[in-house]
């Protein structure tokens, strides 16, 4: 034995070198992961920043077994921007987290939202579809479907806005009571305004969609890439078309009354992986 160990010892320093090239020391890759905020309130979105990589593969995460969509955010940075819905069960949430064959575990709490109720009156061809215009509400509804499964490819930058600069009405959650019988959860948020107000994108994204739709009457749709989409409805009229790439603050429509509503007004909807989002939430997320 000692003889043997005299003899590795006493190698010329060329075969030591070829001896631990041949065993290379393994070094886990180092690299950073936050979700933020950590706390959210059922309805609300959060971000997933995963830095220090040292590959061009992105990462993939889960959340209730769905995939978030991973964008690039710089050299070895990518990001994801998740939501839960607003009937999630409150508590805290494991989301597991892959790179390669790598997994780490992430937590997200979800707090109860508090959401109010309110009485709406509305005409009765309103408030009450007849069989065809079931059929219209059920074509619109599989068209909107086919746009929230598209994953295109990020096009927003810094933080999202709000559309308009004027005070809110209806928020996120609420449960609205239409004539005392029909009860409906409002999945965006109300915004104030005067006909014919000019309506700003809330990021840089494409424009999918300008159509006249049974419940939002005028209504504009950017994709924003990464499964994020903001919706803009009741307009009186249009300034963009689709296939227009329109940059953050750019006027693409204009404050109206169409489809179901009781007056002049813009409802603003934020849709993440097909899940509706609470804009107030979604705007103040910080990049």
């Amino acid at each position: 034995m000692k003889n043997t160990l005299r003899g590795f010892f006493c190698m010329p320093l060329f075969l030591l070198s070829m001896f631990f090239l041949a065993f290379p020391a393994v070094h886990a890759e180092a690299f950073h992961a936050q979700v933020f905020p950590s706390k959210i309130h059922q309805g609300d979105a959060f971000i997933i920043r995963v830095s220090g990589l040292k590959t061009t593969v992105g990462p993939t995460a889960l959340l209730n077994g769905k995939l978030l969509r991973f964008s690039s955010c710089g050299k070895g940075c990518f990001i994801a921007i998740g939501a839960v819905a607003a009937d999630t069960r409150p508590g805290l949430y494991q989301v597991p987290l892959m790179i390669g064959v790598r997994k780490r575990m992430l937590g997200l709490r979800i707090l109860k939202g508090e959401f109010e109720t309110i009485q709406l009156t509305l005409p009765e061809e309103k408030a009450s579809p007849n069989s065809e215009d079931m059929e219209r509400i059920n074509r619109e509804a599989a068209l909107l479907n086919e746009i929230w499964e598209n994953d295109s490819e990020k096009l927003w930058e810094g933080a999202f806005v709000l559309p308009l600069k004027n005070p809110l009405s209806t928020l996120f959650g609420t449960k609205r009571i239409i004539n005392n019988e029909i009860i409906s959860l409002h999945r965006g948020l109300d915004i104030r305004g005067s006909e014919g107000e000019e309506i700003h994108a809330s990021n840089r994204g494409k424009v999918v969609l300008t159509e006249e739709l049974y419940f939002g009457g005028n209504t504009v749709i950017l994709d924003h890439g990464g499964g994020i989409f903001t919706v803009y409805m009741h307009l009186s009229g249009f300034n963009v078309s689709p296939g227009d790439l329109v940059e953050k603050n750019a006027v693409i429509g204009y404050v109206g009354s169409t489809g179901r509503s009781s007056g002049p007004h813009l409802h603003f909807g934020v849709k993440i992986a097909a899940i509706n989002t609470n804009p107030i939430a979604f705007t103040r997320l910080k990049f």
